[in-house]
């Protein structure tokens, strides 16, 4: 049976792409790559392609004999789309712009508000955000800008932002998180650029989703290092797991974050700009050793294809992909499914939550406290009522 590829619109790169939505699958990431020349976005988790017929007919064959394309939502929005151009009002979308116009990150942006990305990215990299966080703020006020068009930005009320979000909800069907993601920027740019204190207060924000996180048992987590037969791959994977680190973390680190006479590691500037300390095992710290007899590094303790260059995310990404093919495991699930695996198997264990958390780097409680949801520590001792009457109904 053919797997479902699920084609979106989405607003990347300052531009409308077709998002490509589907279960991990190392075969069609190839294929789609290769043969549709899509781009993966670690933004938006998902590859893409401009979102035009000559990109969307190669995308189509390409595919067609791999895996059935659903496209109610994309021919939705396009419907959506060509209805709204017809009719003047606010929230117009930029249908009807030519494709050579929308090239450039300034394209559609009225000059009332050609000030606003500037005073904005300045605003951020004073208070030295991280650049993904620019790089998200800015893309979501991009979208902002080219919706309201002539109007100006600065003028806008909170009633008139209202209106904004909740055509972004209602009319562009957006997910929690992208609305989430939205109203963050905008409220960067009212509030703390403008100096708008307490402004998005009137603003209530959707309520996302619960969703357990995805986890590996120990014998999946074994069945996947051994796998893995390229000690750099599988060292990078073990320290993921052995330590619970993210995966831009494992890929930033340099080799004077070890201490090995202490068998410590140190985290700098994790998420939130944090520094943390974690133990090595023993087994790690001989794997570690073992890796750099072989491979030598220089400055990175994961190098990449340019001297002086750290290992790419995408890269490691792909590695943990390639190896669950290989080893048969059909959860979905990314390099981060290691540090769940690493936190939740530390909760079985006893091990105390206040610990996890610090190990984590987490710097609220109730983040770690989400992975009660799914150790089997407790859980395993309850017995389901049905055990109780289960002589009487044989």
């Amino acid at each position: 049976m053919k797997p479902t590829i699920n084609l979106r619109p989405i607003f990347h790169k300052n531009e409308e792409q077709i998002g490509i939505y589907f279960q991990d699958n190392l075969p069609l990431n190839i294929i789609i790559r290769k043969n549709a020349d899509a781009i993966w976005s670690q933004t938006k988790k998902c590859w893409y392609v401009p979102l035009n017929r000559k990109a969307f007919e190669k995308l189509k064959m390409a595919l067609h004999d791999h895996a059935v394309l659903d496209t109610a939502l994309l021919k939705r929005y396009l419907e959506e789309k060509k209805s709204r151009a017809k009719k003047p009002t606010l929230f117009r979308s930029n249908h009807g712009r030519s494709e050579r116009e929308n090239v450039k990150p300034a394209a559609g942006i009225s000059d009332l508000n050609k000030h606003v990305i500037p005073d904005m990215v300045k605003h951020l990299q004073l208070k030295v955000y991280s650049a993904s966080t620019i790089k998200t703020y800015t893309n979501e006020i991009a979208v902002f800008l080219k919706t309201i068009k002539d109007h100006a930005a600065d003028d806008f009320s909170t009633r008139r932002l209202k209106d904004y979000l909740s055509y972004c909800a209602a009319t562009l069907k957006l997910t929690e998180n992208t609305l989430h993601s939205r109203i963050n920027a905008l409220k960067f740019y009212y509030e703390q650029v403008l100096s708008r204190p307490r402004f998005f207060w009137e603003i209530p924000r959707p309520k996302k989703p619960i969703q357990l996180p995805k986890v590996l048992s120990k014998e999946e987590i074994a069945l996947l290092l051994r796998a893995i037969g390229n000690l750099k791959h599988k060292t990078m994977l073990m320290l993921g797991y052995g330590c619970g680190l993210r995966v831009s973390e494992i890929t930033g680190l340099k080799l004077t974050d070890m201490d090995e006479d202490r068998r410590l590691l140190i985290i700098r500037k994790g998420k939130g700009k944090k520094d943390r300390v974690i133990s090595l095992s023993p087994a790690m710290l001989i794997m570690l050793r073992n890796y750099r007899e072989k491979y030598k590094p220089a400055d990175y303790l994961f190098e990449g294809q340019r001297a002086g260059s750290s290992y790419s995310v995408r890269s490691l990404e792909s590695i943990i992909h390639a190896a669950k093919e290989k080893a048969g495991i059909k959860k979905a699930g990314s390099m981060h499914m290691l540090r769940h695996s690493f936190a939740t198997h530390l909760l079985d264990k006893g091990t105390d939550v206040v610990f996890i958390q610090k190990l984590l780097g987490h710097n609220d409680i109730k983040t770690t406290l989400r992975y009660l949801h799914i150790t089997n520590k407790d859980i395993l001792n309850i017995l389901s009522p049905l055990e109780d009457i289960k002589d009487l109904i044989e």
